[in-house]
């Protein structure tokens, strides 16, 4: 035995959730929030949704085929995939996982292929430089109405269950208080529902003449029901902390109050959801603002999770800095997703142009 004393000053420690990983939670939420703004048009034929919900289809399909990418690339090598079929681990819910993102990419381009094919239809008829190509997609099958409802029902099989495992895979990791939370999988859900309401508004404002009033003023009721439940959500997580009567939720507290940094995050994503709120009342009919905004606390929520929770030591004393490097970890990385997403969006919307997408009714729906 020594009677020397071992100080330990400092433990330089990687990020193990790189932004890669924000990228997928990010795209993921949009794509199954968007994907659920789309039933009431296309699924139970409410009037009024028709325009709304098949632009949330396209943005859930956008998103839907963009995040494997980000999500691939966080495995740092991206063969390690085929590992999670090799070698499925059943008490590991990202095992899991690797199984439901193909239910629900599967039904989530079924259905979108059924809702769009009609409006593939009419535009490869009207001729134009891909009119052969586009008709030969179109016609490919007997348009069924029960068709579609299936693939919608296996979407939702598969956003449900990507859904549930997004949350809980986070909310398990027991090292980091943070994300060891009950509410953290529902904070994840209202926020990504209200990311796909925004991304729609975002559509729907892009179409000639500013998108039609009528379906901006019902998405931004419906984005302002969201915002009410995250600010619900997030009182509830605040009085649970500070109470006691939730342990993992004081112990959250404790960790990020003392931080300065945090207590402006904390403020700032109050700050963003009240302003978003009293827009959508106030104003429904700035539709980009809202959505703008939407997306922002979105983005911000899984920002702060993912990357500030990791600031947060495990051991020791004090905060971790993080600093957003250039390479493809870093801003290059997120600039190149971004790129993915347009490149995606570009070549359906050559198909489809967007302003038949959002007005059904104006392409002879």
């Amino acid at each position: 035995m020594t009677p020397d004393i071992v100080e330990t000053v400092n433990v330089a420690r990687e990020v193990a959730w790189l932004p890669w990983a924000v990228q997928y939670f990010f795209l993921i939420g949009l794509s199954y929030g968007a994907y659920l703004v789309s039933l009431p048009g296309l699924v139970f034929r409410r009037r009024g949704w028709e325009g709304i919900s098949r632009l949330a289809l396209l943005a859930a399909l956008l998103c839907g085929l963009t995040a494997p990418v980000a999500l691939l690339a966080d495995l740092h090598q991206p063969g390690r995939f085929w590992h999670f079929y090799a070698y499925f681990t059943p008490s590991s819910w990202m095992s899991w996982g690797a199984f439901f993102i193909p239910v629900y990419l599967t039904g989530l381009i079924l259905y979108a292929w059924l809702a769009f094919r009609p409006t593939l239809a009419r535009h490869a008829d009207e001729g134009g430089r891909l009119a052969g190509l586009a008709r030969r997609l179109a016609y490919g099958g007997h348009e069924s109405r029960k068709a579609l409802v299936a693939a919608a029902l296996l979407a939702f099989i598969g956003a449900a269950l990507v859904a549930l495992y997004t949350g809980v895979e986070v909310m398990l990791v027991r090292a980091r208080p943070l994300w060891h939370t009950p509410l953290l999988p529902v904070q994840f859900f209202v926020t990504a529902v209200a990311g796909g309401l925004g991304l729609a508004l975002v559509f729907n404002r892009a179409l000639p003449g500013g998108g039609d009033p009528a379906a901006t003023r019902r998405m931004a009721i419906a984005l302002a029901l969201t915002q009410c439940a995250a600010l619900l959500v997030g009182a509830v997580w605040l009085v649970l902390g500070m109470s006691g009567m939730s342990p993992v939720h004081a112990q959250a507290l404790a960790e990020v109050a003392p931080s300065a940094n945090w207590q402006l995050s904390a403020a700032w994503a109050v700050v963003a959801t009240a302003v978003t709120l009293a827009l959508a009342l106030l104003r429904p009919g700035s539709g980009l603002a809202i959505g703008l905004l939407a997306l922002h606390s979105a983005w911000m929520m899984r920002w702060t999770i993912f990357i500030g929770g990791q600031e947060l030591p495990k051991t020791g004393a004090g905060y971790y800095s993080y600093q957003l490097p250039l390479g493809p970890e870093g801003l290059m990385g997120i600039v190149g997703t971004a790129g993915l997403w347009i490149f995606l969006f570009v070549a359906l919307t050559t198909l489809l142009p967007l302003e038949r997408i959002g007005r059904p009714d104006r392409a002879g729906a």
